[in-house]
């Protein structure tokens, strides 16, 4: 068993060392998944709606312990994040809220002599590979639907982000969840690779890479079963001519730094109509020098380190290619105190005479850089928000609700925000298109990816 160092980027030390998987547990885990669905899908859906409410509790109980820890793992600044645990909670109240009707048997219009209906069943055991960035928002996405729907569940997080794994089955093993419903794994690569490939496993939910989302379809490729795919995203925004300039810069400045700009869904592109750009790029410089980068455990800290060296050398290696092409920095990296020229700490930048010849607004950068770029026309903005392998939401800043829809409707994305950005609404559809990825979470459409319709057509007698 090869043993994992978790570096925290708070200051580069061993923060928690945990060994791999040895075969035999990953064999026990499979098999006692594979064993406990079988039950567990008998469970009326009141009882797990309980079980997972009680699972809640503790998240709530333990705030302030499982905030320090995603500081120390991943480098989120303090201030923050307890806003993660509260988001979980937020997600997973939603979705058991929607479970009892979207769950229940949907019953065909009277015909008579016959009874026909159509039932949701649990796929089975569902293997859940989740990111570092929003450890516990981004695998509650799928795991609270998972269980609740009748699935059984094994977590596999990010190394980066072990701690988070062992929260959530200290969390399930409090709310006396049946064993082998809910159980954790810190595999290798190679090991996840087999239990995707693995027939026990029904479902395979993924949050990474492209890179990573490749690997898992081939993974599973020939086994007929359900993969999703939450990858990369290159997301933009376009302040229309209209907008309101301060609204905008508030906004999109906020999406595109939170996180120090590792979230998918953030903004890293950014278009303005050109009779507003001179204005929205002076506003956004002067809010961006308001950032405070800095110790992630300092209070006062507002943008904290990337996750790791190599993720800050790639934003370092973006914006040199795109300035010895002709991008001009607006931001200079010496008025933070606390820039590094090397290490996971890097100051925020903003790009202008950009384009699309330029990594930086092509490739996912998922740092604290955002390229701005003026247009002429809505037109010439969708076709630059067109131009682009990802799509997964795309913001428009406007008062204008139906210029926004009809424009929105032109746009390859998964989701068109209006006056906002950077947000999942746990009512809504959470996809992505393109090299964003496959399939659905969050909303009632989510208890769909986690089960397999089933049709009674009963004859009366």
């Amino acid at each position: 068993m090869s043993e994992i160092k978790l570096i925290s980027p708070v200051d580069g030390t061993v923060y928690s060392e945990r060994r791999y998987a040895a075969e035999a547990e990953i064999e026990h885990t499979l098999a006692a998944s594979s064993t406990a669905k079988l039950e567990w899908q008998h469970v009326s859906l009141g009882r797990r709606i309980d079980y997972c409410r009680r699972a809640l509790s503790y998240f709530q109980q333990h705030k302030q312990d499982i905030a320090q820890e995603i500081t120390w793992q991943m480098g989120r600044p303090i201030r923050y994040t307890e806003g993660e645990v509260d988001g979980l909670i937020e997600r997973a109240e939603a979705m058991l809220s929607l479970a009892p009707k979207y769950l229940a048997p949907e019953q065909l219009e009277e015909k008579e002599g016959f009874r026909r209906y159509i039932q949701r069943e649990p796929l089975g055991s569902v293997f859940v590979i989740a990111p570092w960035n929003y450890p516990y928002l981004t695998a509650v996405n799928t795991i609270i639907p998972a269980l609740v729907a009748g699935n059984t569940v094994i977590l596999k997080h990010s190394v980066q982000t072990l701690l988070c794994a062992e929260r959530f089955q200290q969390a399930f093993d409090a709310a006396g969840l049946p064993e082998g419903v809910f159980q954790h794994l810190h595999v290798d690569h190679a090991n996840a690779s087999a239990i995707v490939g693995d027939k026990r496993i029904d479902f395979v939910a993924f949050t990474g890479s492209v890179e990573g989302g490749e690997s898992i379809e081939k993974a599973a490729a020939g086994l007929f079963k359900g993969v999703g795919l939450e990858l990369g995203g290159k997301d933009p925004a376009y302040v229309l001519a209209d907008a309101n300039v301060d609204a905008a810069v508030e906004g999109i400045i906020d999406g595109a730094f939170f996180n120090s700009g590792q979230s998918c869904c953030g903004i890293e592109r950014v278009y303005v109509h050109e009779d507003l750009f001179d204005e929205f790029l002076a506003k956004s410089i002067a809010l961006t020098s308001q950032y405070k980068l800095g110790s992630p455990l300092d209070e006062a800290t507002t943008l904290g380190p990337l996750v790791n060296i190599k993720a800050a050398d790639w934003v370092r290696y973006q914006v040199e290619q795109a300035t010895n092409a002709g991008a001009k920095t607006c931001i200079d990296p010496l008025s933070f105190t606390y820039h590094q020229s090397i290490g996971p700490y890097l100051a925020p930048q903003i790009l202008t005479n950009v384009d699309h010849s330029m990594s930086i607004m092509k490739e996912e950068s998922f740092g604290p850089v955002v390229g701005i770029m003026s247009v002429k026309s809505d037109e010439l903005a969708v076709e630059l928000m067109n131009d682009s392998a990802f799509g997964l939401t795309a913001s428009l800043w406007t008062p204008d609700l139906d210029r926004a829809e009809s424009l929105g409707r032109e746009i390859q994305t998964g989701t068109v925000f209006m006056n906002r950005c950077d947000y999942l609404d746990p009512n809504l559809p959470w996809v992505g298109i393109k090299n964003s990825g496959r399939g659905c979470t969050l909303s009632h459409l989510g208890y769909e990816q986690l089960t397999r319709p089933k049709s009674f057509h009963l004859k009366l007698a």
